[in-house]
């Protein structure tokens, strides 16, 4: 479904002057890292440039943590700072995704304070990011995205690695073991490995494109 919503969103930003700058702010584990390069990678495939600064952007994704209530109490904050950005540029799209995505209180908590916000999709549903953004881009109201998807492996999707010689690669998500102190089952679902080919594959590219940790 997403190749058909990259070309849809493809097709929308042809007719621009020049391609809307994505902003993609991920916090917490490398698993977040990685996830945000892969969200990177989807917008890049549907014509988004990229910036390092959210006051020149035109999409912004906020990649949450949910690890400590203090992550938590911070990802609220950079949201409500949006705030004034989408004053200044009505058109700007603001998606929040990630970890505290998957818990039920907070796309509530967004839709009834953090009016701004666009959308919502969670860890296990970044295939669907293409179909939000064509949503934001004809003006839809405000969407959640985070059923649970337990046995999708992200194989295929694009990714921008933000460093040249190291790069992280996934060989399972999620995890079965229910530990008292860890949110991990919560928030990503239950161990689905990766097939091995895959991952082999994944490595020779890395290698091949200068790669070395």
């Amino acid at each position: 479904m997403e190749k058909e919503y990259i070309l849809l969103v493809r097709e929308k930003l042809e007719g621009r002057e020049a391609p809307p700058l994505c902003y993609v702010h991920s916090c917490g584990c490398q698993q977040n890292v990685h996830d945000g390069e892969i969200i990177t990678g989807l917008l890049v495939s549907m014509g988004c440039g990229v910036t390092d600064s959210a006051e020149s952007a035109d999409i912004i994704i906020l990649n949450t943590c949910a690890v400590r209530e203090n992550a938590e109490q911070r990802a609220y904050g950079i949201i409500g700072s949006y705030k004034k950005l989408k004053e200044a540029k009505p058109s700007l799209i603001i998606g929040i995704c990630g970890c505290m995505a998957e818990e039920r209180e907070t796309a509530e908590r967004l839709k009834r304070s953090y009016r701004h916000v666009d959308f919502v999709f969670g860890t296990r549903t970044m295939r669907e990011l293409p179909r939000l953004l064509y949503g934001a881009l004809d003006k839809a109201p405000f969407a959640v995205c985070t059923e649970e998807r337990d046995n999708e492996c992200f194989e295929g999707l694009p990714a921008v690695r933000k460093e040249r010689f190291r790069a992280g690669v996934s060989v399972m998500y999620g995890c079965n073991n229910f530990c008292s102190y860890c949110i991990v089952p919560y928030v990503r679902g239950r161990e689905r490995s990766r097939a091995p080919g895959n991952i082999l594959s994944e490595i020779r590219e890395l290698v091949q494109g200068g790669c070395r940790e």
